[in-house]
């Protein structure tokens, strides 16, 4: 007989069913933004970021790839990069494996 007794207790009282949303309703929105302005919105700024910068290569620029091979693009495809590791050595790579662009030799960080 307590198990009836609490359940009946812990209800919420007849026709206090949409003030007591409100509060919950006004949490979940507010997880909602955090969640968004803490996870999403960051990735989408790195991922447009990353997409200029790999827009942005020409020739002439140094290179570091993914798996940490340095080089000089020597040649640009739509898909594809072509870099010069060594004198005489020329390796193709696809775009999205250029991991950043770093200064050359005579150039300084900007």
């Amino acid at each position: 007989m307590l198990f009836p007794d609490l359940a009946y207790a812990a209800a919420s009282p007849p026709g206090g069913g949409a003030q007591s949303m409100l509060p919950t309703i006004i949490m979940i929105a507010s997880m909602l933004a955090i969640f968004y302005f803490l996870l999403l919105r960051p990735q989408q700024k790195q991922k447009q970021d990353r997409e200029r910068m790999l827009a942005s290569i020409k020739k002439g620029d140094r290179v570091v790839t993914s798996s940490g091979i340095h080089g000089t693009v020597t040649g640009l495809g739509e898909h594809t990069v072509v870099l010069r590791v060594a004198d005489q050595v020329k390796l193709e790579f696809d775009r999205s494996a250029i991991g950043r662009v770093v200064a050359g030799q005579g150039e300084k960080d900007a």
